[in-house]
């Protein structure tokens, strides 16, 4: 890239990341109540987000094959089990992260 293209460049995602930033607090202001469909949607995207987390990692499971998925099943179950105990979200991800990694390069 050139000079003009990587400043360009960089403007543009210092642009984005304020427009996305800032937009919210000028289209909802403060003496407004925050419409019901913004609401429902951050009552129902973090779970859909996590749904398609789970969906796009065990997408290219091969249970016919090596390990037939168990680590990632065993890991699946351990995020599964330490959210319904802790109900911490990072606490999960960290632990069937870690499980996994071990699974894979001290196990299968």
């Amino acid at each position: 890239m050139t000079l003009p293209q990587q400043i360009l460049t960089i403007a543009m995602v210092v642009l984005g990341t304020m427009l996305t930033r800032f937009l919210p607090f000028l289209i909802f202001s403060p003496g407004r109540s925050t419409p019901r469909y913004i609401r429902y949607l951050g009552k129902v995207l973090p779970a859909a987000v996590f749904g398609m987390l789970v969906l796009y990692c065990l997408r290219n499971v091969n249970l016919l094959g090596g390990s037939h998925g168990l680590p990632e099943f065993i890991s699946l179950a351990l995020v599964t089990g330490l959210h319904l105990w802790k109900h911490q979200m990072l606490l999960s991800i960290a632990g069937g992260t870690v499980c996994y990694m071990l699974l894979v390069q001290l196990v299968f």
